[in-house]
């Protein structure tokens, strides 16, 4: 799986300070930008996001290009629907040499990782003998299976993306959901480190877990160590 995050909004925390104080401001946006400090738009974002005030982290949006990860967790990824996608069509690109993404749980079964590279081999014979006898690309691929390798850009605002990973990063996520939304918030920490500092999922971002008999137990490790910290202040 390969994740880079290839375009964002310039200076994204400065542009959420500017556009929450434009609210309570007489003067324009442009003076408000020019005078407010980073140290200042850091306070006021994070300030934003523990009130649970996000309508102006809206105005911020990060472009993934997104590679190596099946058409199982693209399914999922549009579930997501405030986000644009744009993914590699397989009407227009034909699949006659098609990569598959192999599950942990397959890889580690000798036995099961025998017989899905076999499948997964008649499956490309038999789609390569049907666009050889004339049956158009987007009607051979019917047959290809979920676990073809796919290329994905997507396009989040900020808010969109907290939500995201408050979902995806969760250890009762799927897979390879999962291992993807954590590295899209490693990429987003690097460029707005204040807005993302406390994403992932509400264990951490919330200090709540919603997933009831389901829960991880990752939750009271989290609130046993903040308890610790606390008294050793």
């Amino acid at each position: 799986m390969h994740v880079k995050l290839v375009r964002h909004t310039p200076e994204p925390e400065r542009t959420v300070a500017m556009s929450a104080r434009l609210c309570y401001s007489p003067i324009g946006a442009a003076q408000l930008e020019e005078r407010i400090s980073d140290e200042q738009a850091a306070n006021l974002v994070r300030r934003l996001v523990s009130m649970g005030h996000l309508s102006t982290l809206e105005h911020v949006t990060f472009t993934f290009a997104i590679e190596g990860v099946s058409r199982v967790l693209t399914h999922q990824l549009v579930r997501h629907r405030i986000a644009s996608y744009s993914q590699q069509s397989q009407r227009y690109v034909k699949e006659h040499d098609f990569e598959t993404i192999l599950p942990p749980s397959i890889a580690a079964n000798d036995a099961a990782k025998a017989k899905f590279a076999a499948l997964m081999e008649e499956i490309q014979s038999l789609y390569n003998e049907f666009t050889e006898a004339g049956i158009p690309a987007e009607d051979a691929r019917y047959i290809l299976p979920n676990a073809t390798e796919t290329k994905i850009v997507c396009t989040f605002n900020a808010r969109s993306l907290l939500n995201f990973f408050s979902l995806r990063c969760c250890t009762r996520a799927q897979w390879e959901i999962r291992a993807l939304a954590n590295k899209m918030l490693a990429e987003c920490q690097k460029v707005a480190p204040v807005i993302f500092e406390n994403a992932g999922p509400t264990c951490v971002s919330e200090g709540v877990c919603h997933e009831g008999a389901m829960s991880c137990g990752r939750l009271q490790a989290i609130l046993a160590q903040r308890a610790k910290e606390q008294a050793a202040k």
